[in-house]
């Protein structure tokens, strides 16, 4: 199974894995498998919309990264127990709109939810790739 040869509770780019793969993994393992394709957003604000879209965020979503956190974590958290979660962020916009330091801040992020999930011994995995 792919997924064993992928540490849990990890933020890494997605290198050689193709998406159907990690998507059929998921699956095999009974996780969530949340996905969105950012190749149209140029901005933060886009890539938070773009996510919240894919992620099936609540009506009320704050398009914020502290919105972005309570929905990975706490909210989805009070809704019960979890069998664990593979998230493909594909497509991060490169550019001045969305530069290195926005892209770190977004990732921080998932890299706190992956924290967030270990110490409550749900399996967190977030692949990510740019334009």
């Amino acid at each position: 199974m792919l997924l064993q040869n992928v540490r849990p509770n990890i933020v890494q780019a997605i290198r050689a894995y193709r998406v159907e793969d990690l998507m059929q993994a998921a699956q095999e393992a009974g996780h969530h498998f949340l996905y969105a394709n950012l190749s149209s957003a140029q901005s933060k604000q886009d890539v938070l919309e773009d996510i919240a879209q894919s992620f099936l965020f609540p009506a009320h979503f704050g398009k914020n990264l502290d919105a972005l956190h309570d929905c990975m974590t706490d909210l989805v958290h009070k809704s019960g127990a979890q069998p664990g979660f593979v998230v493909v962020l594909e497509q991060l916009p490169d550019n001045l709109r969305f530069d290195r330091e926005a892209r770190e801040q977004l990732l921080d992020v998932f890299r706190d939810a992956a924290d967030y999930w270990a110490d409550r011994k749900v399996q967190f995995r977030c692949f990510y790739s740019f334009q």
